[in-house]
């Protein structure tokens, strides 16, 4: 039943897409711009599109939560150990245990597949087995550069972790017989990830902790989850380095500059080296190793991506945004996929508003997991039970020779 809702709201998805376009066409066919009413209509048609992506990913998120469930069910072999697991995180909820547990990966390469448990010595109690999984994957949904294809080193201690960093890359020249081999090393730095501390605290009603069939587990992810993922993704971007973490766009280097008049835009496709022409210059900016990456993609904001969906290519005029046609997967721009970020700024003078580029080459540390604490007095009058979740995590990208590439506004 849910995945015919879900070809339902794709087949919606792409009409109303297909309106859009037809508006699109007419108004490039009459070479003038959109008026007001027609700009009005293209943003609720591009709202529509962004809810029914909304609406098909909760629906496919339930979908997994389910079959994690029924495969958590099937692996206890229908014992009541997983009923157990359960009712102990509830008994902690409700005072029964220690005042704080961690949610830890075990160790090793970063797999967000792989199920931990809590620590034995916090606590005594035990999560379910999906609840680190579970954080993890409302944390890397509230962040576009999480999604992005980022690469997250999981330490257990929250020490300096020194990272190299490449500033130059090896060069080779034209060697005549006998002649001398010029000496081309490569420039390597170094990073030090630290371990800044992120926090979040919400309450909940002794109802609720003592309701059986309310999924504790899922509501505590989310909640958590939500928010550190907010507040790590506006630094994962924009971050200055200086007690927070260095963001992608503090080291990331103009691949394309608008010119001035702009308004900080694209322009209008009929003037060469305009419109769609600056995202084929950002794209061309990454060198080919970094463009070939499964990593490598776009990132931008809603407001900008509203903008490059109209947006023609000069040779064909075909529209250089191409919508996707399975359900649950990125739109693509110049057939690479297209990430939504609302902490990438707006389109706007001197504005870094488009990024593309290998997102590998950014290193997220986490450290030590996500700890959770529980107090029965902040709130005591009004017989909440407040929680709080504390992680620590750093970020900074490690290949400086132009990986990820950027898209700056004119200046004036």
């Amino acid at each position: 039943m849910s995945s015919e809702l879900i070809n339902r709201l794709h087949e919606n998805r792409q009409r109303t897409w297909n309106e859009a376009k037809a508006l699109a066409d007419r108004v490039d066919a009459e070479k003038r711009g959109f008026s007001g009413e027609e700009e009005r209509q293209w943003e609720r048609l591009m709202t529509d599109i962004d809810t029914y992506d909304q609406r098909i990913h909760e629906i496919q998120a339930q979908e997994r939560s389910a079959q994690a469930a029924s495969d958590a069910l099937y692996a206890a072999g229908h014992s009541a150990r997983g009923v157990i697991r359960n009712e102990e995180l509830r008994a902690w909820a409700r005072g029964q245990g220690g005042r704080g547990f961690e949610i830890r990966h075990p160790g090793g390469p970063i797999d967000f597949r792989t199920l931990s448990n809590l620590s034995a010595g916090a606590g005594g109690s035990t999560v379910p087995q999906g609840f680190y999984n579970r954080l993890m994957a409302h944390l890397i949904e509230s962040s576009g550069v999480m999604q992005a294809g980022v690469t997250v080193l999981n330490t257990t201690s929250g020490e300096t972790l020194p990272i190299p960093k490449t500033t130059a890359h090896s060069t080779a020249s034209l060697v005549a017989e006998a002649g001398t081999i010029s000496t081309s090393d490569p420039a390597f730095g170094s990073v030090d990830l630290g371990a800044y501390k992120y926090g979040c605290k919400f309450q909940v009603s002794t109802e609720l902790l003592t309701d059986t069939g309310v999924d504790l587990e899922g509501y505590f992810a989310m909640q958590a989850g939500r928010a550190l993922g907010n507040a790590f993704g506006v630094h994962a971007l924009t971050g200055t380095g200086a007690g927070q973490p260095r963001g992608i766009l503090t080291d990331s280097t103009a691949g394309a500059t608008g010119a001035t008049g702009l308004s900080g835009g694209f322009g209008a496709q009929e003037t060469a080296d305009r419109g769609a022409d600056y995202l084929i210059s950002l794209f061309y900016s990454v060198i080919a190793p970094y463009r070939q990456s499964s990593s490598c993609r776009w990132m931008m904001a809603d407001g900008t991506a509203s903008t490059i969906r109209k947006i023609k290519d000069a040779t064909n005029g075909q529209y250089i945004w191409q919508p996707s046609t399975i359900a649950g997967q990125p739109d693509l721009l110049l057939n690479k996929p297209v990430v939504i970020d609302p902490n990438v700024p707006a389109i706007g003078l001197s504005a870094k508003s488009v990024i593309f580029g290998d997102f590998s080459q950014y290193f997220v540390r986490i450290a030590g997991g996500v700890r959770f604490e529980r107090s029965d007095d902040f709130a005591f009058d009004s017989d909440l039970v407040t929680f709080r979740a504390l992680m620590r995590a750093d970020a900074a990208m490690v290949d400086l020779t132009g990986a990820i590439k950027h898209f700056v506004g004119g200046a004036s």
